[in-house]
């Protein structure tokens, strides 16, 4: 499948919803942009959400959620709008068909079955722009060190690729990203948050505060007050419009492993987990992996980063680390924590502060590699030059 695919899912068995993700996020492309418990509540995530695809549990209440499908196909006769059920029951399936329903899957879904049906729709889209990339950066507890890398990794990115590259601050009660890029925002990811439609990009545009850099960056909501309207469907859906004309958006967090959290992971390409070589953020990262595997989000786009290598006691090793997580690092950083704090302290990135510094070139190599990471099956036996040899193949 080339291009991405957004889907919305209706889903109102609990014990099902972890085995369903799982299975829609292993198809290549795809992003679960909004799950919907309620049928009711569908309407609503379809007018607010970008969506390519809906797909519907019918089980436990077929008769019940059939009628909202019919609703929602008449006013998006554009929609690919898949149905699951346990039962093979002629009548049914004849049924769903007339309401609009493109595909039926009986459950246990035949993935196979699951991915062409999305390609097919995929093909057909008359909207087929590719969607940019979503890159979380999540810290295993608090100072590792997740901000400095997100907002020098978005830095990176921008002074590489052809297209835009926004990040974004979902530490919405403390998050630091103005602080560490120094600017002052006149709106915040709240003011997006607080639109009930469907957003526009030049709606968003607003919002957005260019740095020297030529990052966007979109900041955190003013008060904590503001923090407490945020939902997991609006960060999202902001998530979902910033793609679209965005080659990378960067987030700094999820800082919590809740619902909220689970729909950005659902959406994102790259999952960066950030640990330093102490007990308990290696413990907490654990925690974060078992969480995310029960969540039913695929650890193959989690990507392990190993921060301030050379400051701890020389307990533990990274290959400890790796040992324990059962993941292999995709890049370890050197401590420079005089470098960093200055930058830090004056509001510059890294490239700007000391773009020879040994922790900005180790950054710079993150991004190199998440942008066009390099095949190493031809020169494997090449000598590594730099802080490349770093970097751990983990694709």
């Amino acid at each position: 499948m080339g291009q991405n695919v957004r889907l919305i899912v209706l889903n109102g068995e609990e014990g099902y919803a972890a085995e369903l993700r799982s299975a829609l996020l292993r198809i290549k492309g795809v992003k679960i942009v909004a799950e919907v418990e309620e049928a009711a509540l569908l309407g609503q995530a379809v007018a607010q959400f970008p969506v390519d695809v809906l797909f519907a549990n019918l089980d436990p209440t077929p008769d019940a959620i059939l009628p909202v499908l019919a609703d929602v196909v008449s006013g998006r006769p554009d929609l690919a709008v898949f149905a699951a059920s346990t039962s093979t029951d002629g009548p049914l399936i004849l049924k769903a068909m007339r309401m609009g329903v493109r595909e039926f899957l009986p459950k246990p879904v035949d993935e196979k079955q699951l991915a062409e049906a999305i390609g097919k729709a995929a093909a057909q889209r008359v909207d087929a722009a590719s969607l940019g990339t979503l890159i979380t950066v999540t810290g295993s507890s608090g100072g590792v060190g997740a901000t400095m890398l997100a907002t020098n990794l978005a830095a990176e990115l921008a002074a590489i690729a052809e297209g835009r590259v926004t990040i974004v601050d979902l530490d919405h009660r403390f998050g630091q990203v103005a602080t560490l890029l120094d600017v002052e925002p006149n709106y915040t990811i709240a003011d997006l948050c607080n639109t009930p439609e469907q957003l526009e990009q030049q709606v968003i545009e607003r919002a957005l505060v260019k740095h020297s850099s030529g990052l966007d960056v979109l900041c955190r909501p003013s008060s904590f007050t503001e923090a407490e309207t945020i939902t997991a469907a609006s960060c999202v859906g902001v998530l979902s419009t910033l793609l679209q004309f965005n080659e990378y958006v960067v987030a700094d967090g999820p800082t919590r492993l809740d619902p909220s959290a689970r729909s950005v992971l659902d959406i994102s390409d790259v999952n960066i987990l950030v640990v330093q070589l102490l007990v308990p953020t290696v413990r907490n990262a654990a925690r974060i992996l078992d969480s995310m595997r029960e969540a039913g989000v695929g650890l193959d786009r989690t990507k392990l980063i190993c921060n301030r290598i050379g400051r701890e006691a020389m307990t533990l090793s990274v290959d400890d680390v790796a040992g324990t997580l059962g993941l292999k690092p995709f890049a370890i950083i050197p401590d420079d924590w005089q470098t960093v704090s200055g930058a830090i302290n004056v509001g510059e990135t890294l490239h700007a502060y000391s773009p020879r510094s040994k922790v900005r070139e180790a950054i710079e190599e993150i991004a190199a590699g998440l942008h066009g990471p390099a095949s190493s099956s031809d020169d494997k036996d090449a000598p590594k030059k730099g802080l490349i040899g770093r970097i751990f193949a983990n694709t």
